[in-house]
């Protein structure tokens, strides 16, 4: 059965090279674009909000927090151990419900960003709920919100708010806290919601849940409430909370007939086979082959194209997260040496076309330079 397509957008990210989009955006920068000072110039976490095809700065204290209405540029600089060189990673990442000039002006301004770095950053592109590890190994906590940046926390009176749910989730590497629908089918045992009222906030702590997701909880309660003043919090303990507790007046249980259920977070599994597609204008046209699907080798790739890796990464141990795949599908994008500029310019147009023609067209996809695969360990792995 066809995977249902979470996302609404259709178009390539980059295809908007050459359209109304990449003009405007041209005409709205200037000649040198002013959110770049400084960029990439010491070891951190940098991150960028996408406004009307306008690069803004990102208020620090929001870090790890995205809106699914924005596209983010996030720029990751640091030094490998016992070099003095400055390495780069820049990821421009998707909302679910960002719109296509906000994600084709991230995407245009992610290359803007690595060619101002001298073509030194891996470019990656990261899609909400679909997000790799490397970027979420960023953040020790990482929350996704409905709306846009100015209906946040700290813009909206606790009496006007909407009442929120969301998941809270991961481990003491990275936990995760993602609004989710007001639904009682999506309450897992395994981890800690949050119900935001306004002036009233619910934990409800699943009985399976870990000590690193409720501290997370208690810990992004008391920060609402502190920005609000008057609200107040209980926490409930799943396997004691009343089924007359006021909470579930706000997600209540399903009726008889089940239909306000959902799949519980469940996904289908993706079992198409891996596979590598070559891109290349050596014919005088632009053509898009498969050359190798199954068993993966290095020698299918060629310094004089542009090749799709579509792969399964493998995980260098066993992960304490259950949610996190041992095996997980990834895209990458091979650069070849010799590649000509349009197989370039024309490298990430195909793999989202690519990947929007799949059952799995939500992958983080990442770009590989040929002589420059030492920088991304996980493109290795998906030759094994």
């Amino acid at each position: 059965m066809q995977k249902a397509k979470k996302y609404d957008w259709k178009d390539s990210n980059l295809a908007l090279f050459g359209s109304d989009t990449e003009k405007q955006v041209k005409k709205e920068s200037a000649e040198s674009e002013p959110a770049w000072n400084g960029a990439g110039q010491s070891v951190g976490i940098q991150i960028w909000r996408i406004v009307k095809f306008k690069v803004t700065h990102w208020p620090k204290e929001d870090y790890g927090s995205f809106y699914d209405g924005d596209s983010y540029i996030i720029l990751n600089t640091y030094k490998n151990p016992g070099e003095e060189d400055l390495e780069h990673d820049v990821h421009f990442w998707i909302g679910e419900n960002s719109t296509q000039d906000e994600y084709g002006t991230a995407a245009y301004k992610t290359v803007e960003l690595d060619t101002l770095l001298d073509d030194k950053p891996v470019q990656h592109r990261e899609v909400q709920d679909n997000e790799s590890d490397l970027f979420k190994s960023y953040f020790k906590s990482f929350t996704t919100m409905s709306g846009g940046a100015d209906t946040g926390f700290r813009h909206v009176a606790p009496e006007k708010y909407e009442t929120r749910l969301f998941h809270v989730r991961g481990d003491k590497k990275t936990v995760k806290v993602t609004e989710i629908p007001i639904k009682n089918a999506r309450l897992d045992s395994d981890d800690v919601y949050i119900l935001d009222t306004g002036l009233k906030l619910y934990s409800w702590v699943g009985s399976g849940s870990n000590k690193d997701e409720r501290f997370k909880a208690t810990q992004r309660i008391q920060a609402i409430k502190n920005q609000r003043g008057k609200a107040t919090s209980e926490t409930l303990d799943q396997d004691e909370i009343p089924a007359s507790h006021e909470f579930y007046t706000y997600v209540p249980f399903p009726s008889d007939d089940g239909t306000d259920g959902t799949n519980n977070g469940e996904e289908e599994q993706d079992t198409s086979v891996p596979c590598i597609f070559q891109l290349s204008d050596a014919s005088g046209q632009m053509e898009f082959t498969k050359v190798a699907e199954g068993q993966l080798s290095k020698s299918d790739l060629q310094s004089n194209d542009v090749f799709l890796i579509d792969g399964r990464v493998i995980n260098d141990g066993p992960s304490t997260n259950k949610r996190i795949k041992s095996n997980d599908r990834h895209l990458f994008v091979w650069i070849g040496k010799g590649a000509s500029v349009a197989e370039k310019k024309n490298a990430m147009t195909y793999a989202h076309g690519y990947l929007q023609n799949t059952d799995h067209p939500l992958l983080p996809v990442t770009v590989v330079k040929e002589g420059l695969e030492h920088k991304t360990k996980a493109f290795e792995s998906v030759f094994h």
